[in-house]
């Protein structure tokens, strides 16, 4: 899938170099990522390249947002800047000195609202104010402050059992604001909730950010919302996978405050949504076209390909086959947008279904379009039994898949440990997620009865 263009109405977002830092003075950065790399150790002892040489920076009075598919590091480059992972190779500063430990001027946002459960709203705001060193007091009187500045008012005694996941996600709020923080970090803070609470958490915390002369001066945020990101960010670094690295940084240009619905916003969101599918649903260029003239092409001895081993990305056939009948529905293509919106997924969620069945070959992606293809159309057709079949003939056409089978014949029982399977996946597949990778292969291979899997025994058998 291509890359569209910018949009050609103002503003067009321009995109900086992938992987350089913007050109800002020293004075202006508050905290700069310079050249970062992050490995991690897999259980076979074999490193797991996550980042690769990362420049990011954060300016005073900005909201930077990272964006890209599932796996890519987000959250992992997030927790360097704040000190709670030391880069395998890079460095991170604060004001233009070398960060060591926690970064002082952070505080962070997380996922899941992380409350301790016992404690009511104002204890759980009052908890990490006691562990800055402040009296018991003085904690409870700036919590009492920072919990009326996030609306919660009047809960200061509720459990979190006793209030939504909204006004949860808005202790998350008052606890990393009641620290003062000069830099706000938020990991995918508002994907725990419904949309319409998620719309007014983000107009409250521009609302806090952009009061004068306050913290925060500045917010980092992870998303992978791209109507969020447009919402949000002043910057937005776009970040690829299979090591993480900066793809390209889009500088959004919109005034405050953003309408969802305008043509400028809807353009920039577009604009996005081809970036991301470009990078992960690129058009395969056409073959080379063979010698032609009267040139004499030397004999090669043909040698048999070892089975590539692609990284399968983690979705239920079912959710491979609801695409192809909402395809099927629809004349058999559609706009991959659409798609997202017809279906109400995420589309990040939307990318990874698209791309299992276009390994399947059961559709195809030109460019921004997702069109059934016609080993779609034939296990659409088929009886039960006939797709069962076909699942199973379209899965051996990867290399793991086809690995896994033979294994199985090679033992006089037709039985395999999960264990060995984990250790093919760890050996063959370093840079994945290899848990998460082999309950895909069960739930894959179980559909089209190329074994069973007992998940008592954990052993597999044909």
């Amino acid at each position: 899938m291509t890359i569209a263009p910018p949009p050609p109405a103002p503003p067009a977002p321009p995109a900086a170099a992938p992987g350089a830092a913007p050109h800002v003075s020293d004075s202006e950065i508050l905290c700069e990522c310079r050249g970062v790399t992050q490995d991690f150790l897999l259980p076979n002892g074999s490193p797991l390249h996550v980042l690769h040489d990362i420049n990011v920076t954060i300016k005073p009075k900005e909201v930077v947002l990272l964006l890209g598919q599932s796996g890519c590091g987000k959250s992992t480059l997030l927790r360097i800047m704040a000190g709670l992972i030391k880069p395998t190779a890079g460095t991170v500063e604060y004001h233009g000195k070398p960060l060591t430990g926690m970064n002082p001027g952070v505080s962070i946002v997380f996922q899941s609202f992380a409350l301790y459960p016992w404690m009511t709203v104002a204890q759980n705001v009052e908890v990490v104010l006691k562990s800055a060193g402040l009296s018991a007091a003085e904690a409870a009187a700036r919590a009492s402050s920072v919990i009326k500045t996030v609306g919660l008012a009047g809960f200061e005694d509720a459990y979190p059992r006793e209030i939504s996941g909204g006004m949860k996600q808005r202790v998350g709020m008052a606890r990393a604001l009641a620290v003062d923080p000069e830099i706000l970090f938020m990991d995918e803070p508002f994907s725990s909730v419904d949309a319409l609470t998620a719309e007014s958490l983000r107009a409250e915390v521009i609302d806090l950010w952009s009061a004068k002369d306050k913290n925060p001066k500045s917010i980092l945020m992870v998303s992978h919302d791209i109507k969020e990101v447009a919402y949000m960010a002043d910057r937005i670094i776009v970040l690829s996978a299979n090591p993480g690295r900066v793809r390209t940084v889009v500088e959004n240009q919109l005034p405050r405050p953003r309408d969802y619905r305008s043509p400028e916003f809807l353009k920039l969101v577009d604009y996005l949504h081809d970036i991301i599918t470009g990078a992960e649903m690129p058009d395969v260029p056409p073959a080379p076209a063979a010698p032609t003239g009267g040139g004499v092409v030397p004999a090669v001895a043909a040698v048999p390909e070892a089975p590539i081993f692609e990284p399968l990305p983690a979705v239920l056939p079912s959710e491979i086959i609801g695409l192809l009948e909402y395809l099927d529905a629809r004349g058999g293509r559609e706009d991959i947008f659409r798609i997202a919106s017809d279906m109400n997924r995420e589309f990040g969620s939307v990318i990874s279904v698209t791309k299992a069945a276009e390994m399947l070959d059961l559709v195809d992606t030109p460019k921004r379009t997702v069109v059934l293809a016609a080993d779609g159309e034939r296990f659409l057709r088929a009886a039960p039994h006939q797709r069962t079949a076909l699942w199973r003939e379209r899965i051996l056409t990867l290399g793991l898949f086809q690995e896994i089978r033979d294994l199985l014949a090679q033992q006089p029982r037709h039985e395999i440990d999960q264990e060995l399977v984990l250790e093919t996946i760890i050996f063959r597949m370093p840079q994945e997620d290899y848990e998460r990778t082999f309950k895909t292969v069960i739930q894959w291979g179980r559909y089209g009865d190329l074994f069973a899997y007992d998940d008592h025994t954990e052993k597999l058998t044909q």
